[in-house]
């Protein structure tokens, strides 16, 4: 489409539409990011064209007019005159043809598939290769892995559940281990996958359904002067009764095989009780203790059982770090707004504080009847999950990308229904490189305008490479009181509206 002269202040507008390109959301954004930046330029939206996008694109007087298809990049941008929107276009393909530099070598060449790199390496190498593409295409990618004999990690999302049992069934029958699919967090012998933390080394084994519960698990550990062996991450669907705990009981069986590995955490959000009854069975018949760090409404508390686990080693629980922030008065009639990246956190924030507070709508309800749909907006009590992968197609993850959350502030500003704010922020690799300086500045401009207790849960460590007192103070400084637990922060929101879990 070619552009056109829109109605408002901006003299030129161009919407595209091409087809046979694909870029993944990071560096989307990375484009989007840069264009934005240029002067003259007042809108920009390089993305797939996803339903969600499209839809941010309405938003923006941006939308295509012909039929879309999710395939398609979608290119939208304003700016002040044809010249200059001329120039963000070239600008727009310079930075999606951009690599980086070759050092001029054939083996500095990614190699495009899974088969294609395990063809370099002798069948003795140790290797373990990571899947990090379009759902549809990440069955045989992993296949591929498998039948090599190496583990694999799933990151993609939008794999059949059939497709993963029946990856899951040939790495038990190979010997090897399937993490995920959906799978976002692992740590093997120290190395940290995906969205990880920097821990220390120690005897502690994690097998996670739950990636952000890893990480909160792992963190605090780290902050008690305990270390973790593996977090072996199994996607968030084994332990359902489709898959059967698949994953979870290889990799019990691996933790126990493991010298290093003297305890295991098993986190997770409820199983079927029939696969709990089986993963029960198969770790009462490990030489390492189990402990479980499930989230129900009977357990809803990781720090508590990360607690327990310290009690089991003979270790005094230490007082978790957090910044007070400034004193705020309760503000009893207030309702709660949670605005989370990490889907395991919301589940326990909805889960403590909702004896207190009655029921908590989200886009990810604990009971059907709570289901907030598309309205992110509503009124009354809401915990949000913004990493949830209906609203992460085609964009990037919201511990890579806030601007869902910062718009979601911005909103909350402009509202007149009394509320206190309830934040994670994750640390750790993988992650935005500095999340409070985009935080930071909204906060205080949204506390500027109205009164808004924020509450942040700050999931990280002083070894992640944005640390996590850096992080801390320039929070606190703009007005909200942190705390290294998700529980304890969700407590003291509860505080704040008079409430108690």
């Amino acid at each position: 489409m070619s552009p056109s002269a829109p109605s408002g202040g901006d003299a030129a507008v161009s919407v595209q539409l091409r087809s046979g390109v694909y870029a993944d959301s990071v560096k989307l954004m990375q484009v989007s990011r840069r264009i934005g930046a240029r002067e003259g330029v007042s809108a920009v939206l390089v993305a797939m064209a996803t339903p969600l996008n499209l839809e941010l694109a309405a938003g923006m007087g941006l939308a295509p007019e012909e039929q879309t298809s999710p395939e398609q990049l979608l290119i939208a941008v304003r700016a002040v005159d044809d010249e200059t929107l001329a120039d963000a276009l070239a600008d727009v393909d310079a930075a999606l043809v951009e690599r980086e530099r070759s050092t001029g070598t054939a083996a500095a060449i990614p190699h495009r598939t899974i088969g294609a790199g395990l063809d370099e390496l002798s069948p003795e190498a140790p290797a373990l290769a990571i899947v990090s593409v379009p759902g549809q295409h990440a069955v045989a990618e992993a296949a591929d892995a498998i039948a090599a004999g190496r583990s694999v990690l799933v990151f993609s999302d939008g794999v059949p559940v059939e497709h993963e049992v029946a990856l899951k069934r040939a790495a038990r029958n190979a010997g090897v281990l399937v993490m995920g699919p959906d799978c976002g967090t692992a740590i093997v012998s120290g190395v940290a996958l995906g969205f990880a933390n920097v821990v220390r080394p120690g005897p502690v084994g994690l097998v996670a359904a739950s990636g952000t519960g890893a990480q909160q698990v792992s963190c605090l550990l780290d902050m008690a002067g305990v270390g973790v062996s593996h977090v072996l991450g199994v996607g968030g669907r084994d332990l359902k009764e489709e898959v059967g705990g698949l994953a979870t009981l290889d990799a019990l069986a691996a933790l126990d095989a493991d010298p290093a590995t003297e305890r295991v955490l098993l986190v997770s959000k409820p199983p079927a009780p029939s696969v709990a009854a089986a993963v029960t069975d198969a770790a009462a018949q490990l030489s390492v203790p189990v402990r479980s760090a499930v989230l129900s409404p009977e357990s809803p508390d990781l720090t508590a059982a990360v607690e327990a686990l310290l009690a089991d080693m003979g270790l005094d629980v230490p007082v978790w770090p957090s910044r007070p922030g400034p004193a705020e008065a309760a503000v009893p009639g207030a309702v709660l707004k949670g605005l989370y990246s990490g889907g395991t956190l919301a589940d326990e924030a909805m889960l403590v504080a909702g004896p207190a507070l009655g029921g908590i709508r989200s886009n990810i309800p604990l009971r059907p009847e709570l289901d907030l749909g598309t309205d992110l907006s509503a009124s009354g009590h809401l915990v949000i999950d913004f990493g949830d992968d209906a609203l992460t197609v085609g964009r990037a993850h919201p511990m890579i990308d806030p601007t869902l959350r910062l718009e979601a502030i911005e909103a909350l500003a402009a509202s007149d229904e009394p509320a206190v704010l309830l934040l994670d922020v994750v640390l750790g690799y993988g992650a935005d490189p500095d999340p409070a300086a985009a935080l930071a500045p909204a906060l205080t401009a949204a506390r500027a305008r109205r009164s808004l207790p924020v509450v942040v849960a700050l999931i990280g460590t002083e070894g992640d490479p944005q640390g996590w007192s850096g992080q801390a103070d320039a929070l606190a400084a703009a007005g909200c009181a942190v705390f290294s637990s998700n529980a304890a922060a969700t407590r003291y929101a509860l505080d704040l509206l008079g409430a108690s879990a």
